[in-house]
């Protein structure tokens, strides 16, 4: 049984009276995107109820009756694989008094019992048992006490992601072109999957939206992240480790952004790099221990080495799936609004799987490795970002000064091209993406999506 939002939930949550056209202009963001509440508040609908929104990756939930919490905008969630299998995205909710049903952030569990009166439900939502429910004058057994879930729940090789719209296509669909970044990016590891690691939990008190103007923001890298780019040279005589491609005149390197529709946009950074085997292993900044595993991994693995080394390395793309997801060399970044001011910010680290054992006893080694090379990002860099969007926040308090500008780049010929099929290309630095996903937001803001729960397993 579907069940569609009362008219009291959408005249709370659906767009407040703005005219978006106003402020959403070709060059410029009205600075009240960031911090009204009442945007926020429909975003929760128009945004992170009509979209496929990331929930979680399959990794998280290998067996039956694994289950993970995640949210969807606001809303708790516990998304599990079912006793037969299935997955599956349940409201965090006890349909009795509201309660969360589940304090803890991962597990294994058939059952999910209320700790606040008891109501016990199947991980299929379907209602299991009431206490003493002859004190009720209706069957408890009814539908309608069953835990909501997300009534539409798909997976793209192994990433879960759910709507509650009816009427959004499918989750191929929806991903489109950037799916071939991301295809490319899993294609790297053995059978075309990673296993999903422990995170980095940060938090910033700004708007959610600023992450995501950042996610493939090529402009700030050299000024913002100066002290990363310091700290990965500082151990050589050529400053050629990280990022070091965006210093001097990053517009003329090979580097580029593609937009690709819904939002969706990539940056490859690869073509600064030659290819051969180890190019990426080169450029890897310097961390603890690196030297001792990649003298064994020579040892071990001999002429097969530098392709291990690189596997180890991280990926020079960003890939950026809206309105939550980014993959950033081998990471995860998810995004939580909070509040209209605040916002989750997790890093999780990604792990090789090689079920087929290319990699032999050499496997262990790789991951340690890899995980000591996703060390640095969010510990030396994302402090960085994450200060500059607080500022940012602050900075919009100042409400006179109306206009937040994404114009670079903008009506110099030549400098945006048409690849065809809604795709565009631009220089890394160029703010083009962050002008075509806005737009994206503000057709979704002007738009009622069809908005339904689910209640029947």
């Amino acid at each position: 049984m579907l069940e569609k939002t009362s008219d009291l939930i959408r005249t709370a949550y659906l767009s407040p009276p703005y005219d978006y056209d106003q402020l959403v202009q070709r060059d410029r963001v009205h600075q009240l995107i960031y911090t009204d509440p009442a945007i926020f508040t429909a975003e929760m609908t128009h945004i992170f109820g009509a979209v496929w929104v990331y929930l979680a990756h399959e990794s998280q939930i290998p067996n039956k009756d694994d289950y993970v919490l995640s949210k969807l905008g606001l809303r708790p969630i516990i998304v599990l694989r079912d006793t037969k299998g299935k997955i599956r995205a349940l409201y965090n909710r006890c349909t009795h008094r509201g309660t969360t049903l589940c304090r803890l952030e991962k597990g294994n569990s058939n059952v999910f019992r209320c700790p606040y009166h008891g109501w016990t439900f199947n991980n299929d939502g379907s209602i299991r048992n009431v206490p003493w429910p002859d004190g009720y004058a209706n069957d408890v057994a009814e539908t309608r006490f069953n835990a909501a879930q997300i009534p539409r729940v798909e997976s793209y090789r192994g990433f879960i992601f759910g709507t509650l719209n009816m009427d959004m296509p499918p989750l191929e669909d929806y991903l489109g072109g950037i799916k071939g970044p991301l295809d490319e990016w899993l294609d790297r590891h053995p059978g075309g999957k990673v296993a999903i690691c422990e995170a980095n939990r940060l938090k910033y008190n700004g708007n959610w939206k600023l992450a995501y103007d950042n996610s493939c923001d090529g402009y700030h890298v050299v000024f913002s992240h100066r002290s990363l780019l310091d700290m990965e040279n500082r151990l050589v005589a050529e400053a050629d480790k990280g990022m070091s491609y965006y210093k001097g005149r990053p517009d003329e390197a090979p580097m580029y952004m593609k937009y690709f529709g819904h939002g969706h946009h990539f940056k490859d950074k690869r073509p600064n790099m030659e290819i051969k085997p180890g190019a990426m292993w080169a450029v890897e900044s310097p961390h603890p221990g690196m030297e001792h595993y990649e003298a064994e991994l020579r040892r071990r693995l001999g002429n097969r080495a530098l392709e291990a080394l690189d596997l180890a390395s991280s990926e020079p793309v960003n890939i950026n799936i809206f309105p939550n997801l980014s993959i950033l060399g081998n990471h995860l970044q998810v995004f939580e609004p909070l509040s209209v001011t605040e916002t989750n910010a997790i890093w999780y680290g990604t792990a090789v799987v090689d079920d087929e054992g290319v990699w032999g006893d050499a496997l262990p080694l790789i991951n340690a490795l890899r995980m000591r090379t996703q060390e640095g990002f969010p510990n030396f860099g994302e402090v960085d970002d994450l200060a500059n969007f607080e500022e940012i926040q602050r900075g919009l308090a100042a409400f006179e000064d109306e206009w937040v500008y994404m114009h670079r780049g903008m009506d110099i010929p030549g400098r945006t091209v048409d690849c065809g099929g809604g795709v565009l290309k631009a220089p890394a630095t160029d703010e083009m993406f962050m002008r075509e996903y806005i737009q994206y937001w503000k057709r979704l803001m002007q738009t009622e999506p069809n908005v339904q729960i689910k209640r029947e397993p």
